[in-house]
């Protein structure tokens, strides 16, 4: 069964699972759980076996150097021509950075495109103090693509949130007060001047990194497997620490805070604000999240970012809460409905499943209009070899930055303290 085969028929069986929970049939529920439960096993006991019989193989290093003493001068390509050339050179890239991982030795043609891509300086001329950059690997761009699609995939708010991938500090500017709307003059009457004010939203670069120990024996997966496995496990570590942050991330740490500057989390910038207007507060204990409350949640974000806008929250908290409530007729307000990309919809909104929310909590966000992310570098993996405990570790490594850019894009319901 190939990755993607195995996603599919996930997605198929989560489908029908929250179908049934909705409609209320607990059993069938159950018994698309236990399909889901024996999907896994089967799939990573697929993986085990492949990685064990690939080990059984002998290493097979064929040097495809072609001598060549009268080389003809180039020639210049057609658009077409330089096309094919280029993706010819990707794939070629991408088998030379997957045998790099799994401690192949490379080919003629491979290190030559390896050595190109990653500006490997001369033995002779290298400083003999190794940094961390000696050890940098760049990711094929395809694999890259695939780690952020991964990423949005398992956290939906990633996926929302604008990157640009500028080097270096970056400054959007941004309106701090809006003033009046423009008015109709006639040729005698002086234009009025206005209020509004732009100031700059600076975007630093911060590190993100999450290291990963991958046994040799799996690292003789084929080269497909063995990439999607890496890309699988970087993103999954990397979206969790970043979700986080976007969420909850404490922004630019000072002298004598504990913790490490990072991006500012949307919930952070709401909850900074003096007597906090985009924030409702509940209660648990002595009221529940009624109609009256979500309606005021819902006049609290700006007209023009309400179009746009979803609501992010706990698996837990969409089904106990968010899909109890009810108008006077005992009809439910949520409507399942996976078609739309989450779970469903309430009040008009896209409702998706969002780990980094806090427990007994929701966000109301239109993430492209009010957050701002500028990835400096983009992910990046590094290597480390261990010969003794024969694993490697992998360090997944990025810098970048994110900002709210203005709070009235979100309101956030959250549990009283």
């Amino acid at each position: 069964m190939t990755v993607e085969e195995y996603k599919n028929k996930r997605n198929e069986l989560m489908s029908a699972a929250t179908g049934a929970v909705t409609s209320g049939d607990v059993e069938a529920a159950a018994a698309k759980r236990a399909e889901i439960e024996a999907l896994d096993e089967n799939y990573d006991a697929e993986q085990r076996e492949l990685a064990n019989l690939a080990a059984l193989k002998e290493r097979k290093i064929v040097d495809i150097t072609i001598p060549c003493d009268n080389t003809p001068a180039p020639q210049s390509l057609t658009p077409t021509a330089k096309m094919q050339a280029e993706q010819d050179e990707d794939a070629t890239y991408r088998r030379a950075f997957a045998h790099t991982l799994m401690g192949f030795r490379l080919p003629a043609e491979e290190a030559e495109i390896f050595d190109k891509v990653n500006r490997i300086i001369a033995p002779d001329i290298q400083n003999a103090t190794q940094t961390a950059a000696t050890h940098t690997v760049v990711i094929p761009k395809t694999l890259v693509d695939a780690i952020w699609k991964e990423m949005g995939e398992l956290h939906p708010i990633l996926n929302a949130v604008p990157k640009t991938f500028v080097k270096g500090k970056l400054s959007y500017p941004y309106e701090t007060v809006s003033g009046d709307n423009a008015a109709f003059y006639d040729e005698d009457t002086e234009v009025t001047e206005g209020s509004f004010t732009i100031a700059a939203l600076d975007l630093d670069g911060y590190e993100l990194a999450k290291a990963l120990k991958i046994s040799w024996k799996l690292q003789k997966m084929s080269i497909d497997s063995f990439l999607a496995y890496v890309a699988n496990l970087v993103a999954e570590k990397m979206a969790n620490a970043l979700a986080v942050a976007v969420v909850s991330g404490k922004g630019v740490a000072g002298s004598s805070d504990s913790w490490k500057s990072q991006p500012q989390g949307i919930i952070t910038a709401l909850d900074a604000e003096t007597n906090t207007p985009q924030v409702i507060t509940w209660t648990p204990s002595t009221d529940d999240v009624t109609y009256e409350k979500m309606t005021g949640l819902m006049s609290k974000i700006r007209s023009g970012y309400s179009t746009g806008a979803a609501i992010y929250a706990k698996n837990d908290f969409i089904w106990n809460t968010l899909a109890n409530i009810k108008d006077s007729n005992g009809r439910p307000y949520f409507i399942a409905d996976v078609m739309s990309g989450g779970v469903g919809r309430l009040f008009g909104h896209v409702v998706y499943e969002e780990d980094a929310i806090p427990d007994n909590a929701m966000l109301l966000a239109n993430i492209r209009q009010g957050y701002l992310m500028n990835v400096q570098e983009d992910i990046s993996l590094m290597q480390d070899e261990h010969m003794t405990k024969r694993t490697t570790t992998y360090m997944g490594y990025a810098i970048l930055d994110g900002k709210v850019r203005t709070t009235k894009a979100f309101a956030y319901l959250k549990k009283s303290s």
